[in-house]
């Protein structure tokens, strides 16, 4: 069952550890200092990174409109639930909510982006709700946070101080 807490958001999903990275540099990064080893879609070389991350994006859900049955027959290879609502690898994820108004101008939905990679086609994508930011994401931008547990199943909102203090700051590029 989809989790009705992100319908309708645009959310980036990352680990607990991956978190405090994120914290630690004011924003998420298109590029973070992680080892290809440890992201996804990487084992089959560089023409086969996601797409999103070969035109130097940040890959984002857009849940708007998503309707879980109508997505899965029309896209049955869609890898989408080994993120959500946690990452198959993981205990725990960390989804973080962006503000649609604020990440406007650097933002690219799904419709989009699938277009662009059919013109293209490298790399890996999940057709319509993967979408894309390109450029880093600051901090500024964040309008929830939330941890998912999978032993307890359930969304918790977590306050992190220095999104309230950062506001109008801007992740190094």
């Amino acid at each position: 069952m989809f989790p009705e807490i992100l319908r309708e958001g645009i959310w980036h999903t990352t680990s607990v550890e991956r978190f405090e990275g994120i914290l630690a540099s004011g924003g998420i990064l298109p590029e973070p200092p992680i080892p290809d080893i440890d992201r996804w879609g990487t084992a089959n070389g560089p023409s086969h990174y996601p797409y999103v991350r070969s035109i130097g994006g940040v890959s984002v859900f857009d849940f708007s409109g998503f309707d879980q049955a109508t997505y899965e027959e029309k896209y049955p290879n869609s890898m989408w639930r080994t993120f959500v609502p946690c990452f198959c690898k993981w205990n725990e994820s960390i989804w973080i909510e962006l503000d649609r108004s604020a990440i406007k101008d650097s933002f690219f939905d799904g419709k989009t982006i699938i277009e662009r990679w059919k013109e293209e086609l490298r790399g890996n994508i999940l057709p319509i709700i993967e979408a894309a930011h390109i450029g880093p994401i600051p901090i500024s931008v964040f309008r929830r946070v939330y941890k998912y547990n999978k032993h307890d199943q359930e969304f918790r909102q977590i306050q992190i101080p220095c999104i309230q203090a950062s506001k109008g700051s801007v992740a190094p590029g």
